[in-house]
């Protein structure tokens, strides 16, 4: 028979829970579940931004850029007149320059699968973009990050090195990812997404860090940030480079 301190430490536990609060989730898979499913019929399919863009030499190019979730990301880079534009549609990258087709090559982003994609795009699919970017998607533990309680996925406590991402419990957004560099494994790459806003039923980030064992390699800075834009769909055609007609020669943004 139970102890009457055994009992107390038991009723003491549970007066401390939460009410209602929610296991942690048994997998990445499951994660991903609940992202979906947290902001589905709410999150903006559409996303106008300018970044200030700041280089590791110190060199900073101002950035414009459309998205249309999932999968269409397009950045014109200043000035405009130059034609120099990236595209990423169909898992992979188009480069125009002087608005002519110069490269292109397959290519998951995946910034965009768990940044933005991840709450428009149907679980299976991104659960298969994440294990073809070599997350393990059956390691998950929680810890914190920068005061919020925070899951990982795809490594176990301690492992600095593997493949991992780091999705706010809360709120269930991405705050962060590491992975070695696939030129030298001795160099962690890391991406921080910082200082979020609310957004049109979702969460935009003003502030993206990418470091390399720590050290800050390029920093980009959002602003004119616009949710649920009505945009041309040819400004995604690979095939045809056209004008990015939601914003005005000098920059400005139309909308």
């Amino acid at each position: 028979m139970p102890t009457l301190s055994l009992l107390l430490c038991s009723l003491t536990l549970t007066l401390a829970a939460p009410a209602g609060a929610t296991p942690p989730p048994k997998n990445g898979e499951e994660l991903v579940t609940r992202m979906r499913e947290r902001y589905a019929g709410k999150w903006y399919r559409t996303l106008t931004f300018t970044q200030k863009t700041t280089l590791p030499d110190g060199k900073v190019e101002i950035w414009y850029e459309a998205l249309e979730l999932p999968g269409k990301l397009r950045i014109d880079v200043a000035p405009l007149d130059s034609g120099k534009t990236l595209l990423f549609r169909n898992d992979s990258l188009y480069v125009f320059e002087q608005k002519k087709l110069k490269a292109s090559q397959p290519l998951v982003h995946p910034l965009m699968v768990l940044g933005f994609d991840v709450y428009q795009a149907p679980v299976a699919e991104t659960v298969r973009k994440l294990k073809e970017l070599k997350f393990d998607l059956s390691k998950v533990y929680q810890t914190s990050w920068k005061g919020r309680p925070t899951y990982v996925v795809g490594a176990s406590p301690g492992d600095t090195t593997s493949p991992q991402f780091w999705i706010d419990a809360e709120r269930l957004y991405f705050v962060r990812s590491l992975e070695p560099s696939k030129k030298d494994p001795s160099v962690i790459n890391e991406t921080v997404f910082d200082k979020y806003i609310p957004l049109d039923g979702g969460w935009v980030e003003l502030e993206v860090l990418f470091l390399a064992n720590g050290k800050q390699q390029v920093k980009e800075e959002y602003s004119n940030t616009k949710a649920n834009v009505k945009l041309d769909p040819a400004i995604f055609d690979p095939r045809t480079w056209m004008a990015p007609g939601w914003i005005d020669g000098d920059g400005s943004h139309k909308h």
